[in-house]
């Protein structure tokens, strides 16, 4: 869609929202999906083996292909850490496009895969006319609950269901506006006294796709949220380097589509990974460079490593002097999560944001628990003094658009970007 303002106006205005939406009622843009061919399961027999301090040694096998939050807490480090700060400390979850958790699902998890947390809950919050049906289950917004609260337990978790529509661009792989109105949320956010210290959202957009000026301002905005002590966390995407690998600028030229909100330099983007013992990158891990944003100064050092080794390799598809991204990973396959009572199996990159952004919750409560402050924007310290924090990922690839994407190595690399968390490595690298 376009708008149009007069000329007198146009210094004056940056960005034009809300717009009328149009399009498909239901047409997801949440980075998940359900593993139709993978296994579940009703019950986790490995809950009662943490009774004790856990490596990523003791990660059993049946981790590889069915994920709880015992395998997750277990693989990050997080199993024997108890929240402190359950006072102060909060997880906000960003929800859009009539995505709802369920409590009653909420509670079949907690049965099946955290019985020490029956019977608690989480707040959810309307936003821009959002909405809260509970007789409608989301995919995506249990996945969501369902981790942050199954590692984070009992932390304060808030879920925010948020309406409306943005702005919009179509390309060749969303024709209709399955774009997600981060604008709407981020004031609705920022105009409140107390925020979350962590944040997660599953959503994203080619990049392309959303009009330079609204990606801008909300760039911006997340920015500001970071400033006042929030850590914000994105999915990096599941389509690897790109599905759809043509320009929508009307040259439809041959290229790597990056997608946004990851793309914005101020946000912690989230990779994928999958198997245990070692870990390594799930194909659709989504990773790039942004066409929007040039790449800031925390990551330059570890992204011209990376571009130094990589050479020649996919030359002309990828803006190199771009924000690169994801900045970490975290598993993203075989998630057993409870839609209308019953487990399922999902996978995306919209696994692994709520699972990080769970262990960076613990973080903050930790940090919170001394009398010191929250982590706040992550990106400065995860790739300065944090990044021994991390499990460096070094093998697996990203491919799309024809090639073979980008392939994990030694240091960044954007796959896995510095690779997934060692919770108790950073709780002594912050503390």
């Amino acid at each position: 869609m376009n708008y149009n303002l007069p000329n007198v106006l146009h210094e004056h205005v940056a960005v034009v929202a809300p717009t009328t939406y149009f399009g498909t009622m239901k047409s997801m843009r949440a980075t998940s999906f359900i593993n139709t061919d993978l296994p579940t399961i009703e019950s986790d027999p490995f809950v009662a083996s943490l009774t004790g301090p856990t490596s990523l040694a003791t990660v059993p096998s049946s981790c590889s292909t069915t994920i709880t939050p015992a395998c997750l807490r277990a693989l990050y480090n997080t199993s024997d850490y108890v929240p402190a700060a359950t006072d102060k400390n909060i997880l906000g979850v960003a929800g859009y496009l009539d995505e709802f958790a369920n409590r009653a699902d909420l509670q079949t998890f907690f049965q099946r895969f955290r019985t020490d947390a029956v019977n608690s809950s989480f707040t959810t919050m309307l936003v821009n006319d959002g909405g809260d049906d509970q007789s409608d289950p989301g995919v995506e917004a249990n996945l969501d609950i369902q981790y942050t609260t199954g590692i984070s337990f009992p932390t304060v978790n808030i879920y925010y269901s948020t309406g409306g529509s943005p702005p919009f661009n179509p390309d060749e792989g969303t024709d209709t506006n399955t774009n997600e109105p981060y604008l709407d949320w981020l004031n609705f956010i920022l105009n409140q006294t107390t925020i979350p210290q962590t944040f997660t959202t599953s959503y994203g957009d080619d990049e392309q796709t959303v009009p330079v000026d609204y990606a801008t301002t909300v760039c911006n905005l997340f920015a500001q949220l970071g400033a006042r002590g929030s850590s914000i966390m994105f999915s990096s995407g599941d389509s690897g380097v790109g599905s759809d690998c043509v320009s929508n600028d009307g040259t439809n030229t041959r290229k790597f589509i990056p997608g946004f909100p990851a793309s914005c330099p101020f946000v912690t983007a989230v990779g994928g990974t999958i198997h245990v013992n070692p870990e390594v990158a799930v194909s659709f891990s989504g990773g790039g460079f942004s066409d929007y944003f040039a790449q800031p100064s925390y990551q330059s050092s570890a992204v011209s490593t990376f571009l130094s080794g990589l050479g020649s390799t996919n030359a002309g598809l990828f803006n190199r002097t771009g924000r690169a991204y994801p900045d970490v990973a975290a598993q993203g396959q075989g998630f057993q999560v409870v839609i209308g009572g019953r487990v399922a199996s999902v996978g995306g990159t919209s696994a692994s944001s709520p699972t990080f952004a769970a262990v960076i919750s613990l973080l903050n409560d930790f940090r919170l628990s001394q009398g010191n402050s929250s982590l706040g924007f992550l990106n400065p310290l995860i790739y300065s003094t944090g990044a021994t924090g991390f499990n460096d990922i070094t093998s697996g690839s990203n491919p799309g658009c024809n090639t073979n994407g980008f392939t994990a190595g030694t240091g960044w690399d954007p796959v896995t970007g510095l690779g997934t968390p060692d919770f108790l490595k950073l709780q002594s690298l912050i503390g």
